[in-house]
């Protein structure tokens, strides 16, 4: 048996409250973001077989599909995709006596899914590391300082002394969750020590860090090699005196190279190895919109950026958001506050 040592400050009355939110509990329902990424997937089928492992019955509910590259967390797991099971998604968000939403911070980051987040009557819990989280939920456990909502997860797991339930699948998916943002501890926000000693905790309980590597960054299809390699090659634009890159797929583009969701995950961190670049934005073109990825070293603000001109948030150094035009003006968009961008980096 191991012993949790990661005793994070909590509020005490949050904690007994969601212990005792948890023991009453017959039906669970635990939710992530749309188009949801490792530590979605992970945060949310991480408690999945913790709940499991107690004796309770939980749900995962998300709105979109989970990637082929995360699928392996999914495996076995009770994985509702709310595009696909609208109203079994619906029935089970009314039945539910408990929901907690994992790794967002506002009802519209569920997309289609919000109204029936906001309908449901359960109890709901929130357990996030982005900033500003609104006010939707019973409980909320934000830290934006933590590097994943997984490992928040994971220390929110031992204040209520659940760290016995957590198993080999539960550590799996709470290891993966934290890998995946911080680009296998590569990032900025992994300079913590302690995080390490999380994952020498979950590699005592069953897992492999070799392994998730292998699965998560080092394995891909054809079309997605040759995807990544056509926008590299032939739609990445630098601007080494801003301090920018840009990176463009056009809806044809991928139709062409037959995408997948997945496919182009961590491309906009590439141009991040140009010396001179300080921020790299990714634009894809979607049916609806263009997606807006962004990432950054040092102090250049994406969340910032993301916010004013891209309907977006997230962190100072990974952020996202939405253009609700042609993929051209949302190009023009980015070209106009190209000086704007580098002036208040260089102030800093």
């Amino acid at each position: 048996m191991l012993i949790c040592n990661f005793m994070e400050k909590f509020n005490s009355n949050d904690i007994s409250r969601l212990w005792k939110l948890i023991d009453d509990a017959e039906n669970i329902v635990i939710t992530g973001h749309m188009t949801p990424d490792g530590d979605a997937i992970g945060s949310t089928v991480g408690l999945m077989h913790v709940l499991d492992a107690m004796g309770k019955r939980a749900k995962v509910v998300v709105p979109d599909p989970v990637t082929e590259q995360l699928s392996f967390l999914a495996k076995g797991a009770d994985v509702v995709v709310y595009s696909r099971k609208k109203e079994f998604g619906d029935l089970l968000f009314d039945k539910a006596d408990l929901i907690f939403c994992l790794d967002y911070n506002a009802p519209k980051r569920i997309d289609r899914m919000a109204p029936a987040l906001e309908r449901a009557k359960a109890p709901k819990v929130l357990i996030d590391h982005h900033e500003g989280p609104e006010d939707f939920c019973d409980i909320t456990i934000s830290r934006p300082e933590a590097s994943s909502t997984c490992i928040l997860l994971f220390k929110v797991l031992c204040a209520l002394e659940l760290a016995d339930a957590i198993g080999e699948k539960a550590a799996t998916c709470i290891l993966a969750g934290m890998m995946t943002d911080t680009g296998n501890f590569a990032f900025s926000n992994s300079e913590n020590p302690e995080i390490y000693e999380v994952v020498a905790d979950l590699i005592r309980r069953g897992a492999s860090k070799t392994r998730l590597t292998k699965l998560l960054f080092d394995t891909y299809t054809a079309d997605c090699l040759k995807l990544n390699a056509y926008a590299i090659g032939n739609k990445m634009r630098v601007w080494p005196d801003k301090g920018a890159a840009l990176i463009t797929l056009t809806r044809e583009e991928l139709n062409r190279h037959h995408y997948k969701p997945g496919y182009t995950e961590g491309l906009v961190n590439k141009p991040l190895a140009i010396p001179q670049v300080v921020y790299s934005v990714y634009l894809r073109e979607e049916e609806r919109y263009v997606k807006v990825s962004m990432r950054s070293e040092g102090d250049f603000n994406c969340k910032e950026v993301c916010e004013k001109y891209f309907n977006g948030g997230g962190h100072i150094n990974a952020a996202g958001g939405e253009f609700f035009g042609t993929m051209q003006k949302a190009v023009e968009t980015f070209e106009s506050i190209l000086d704007e961008n580098y002036m208040k980096y260089i102030k800093k």
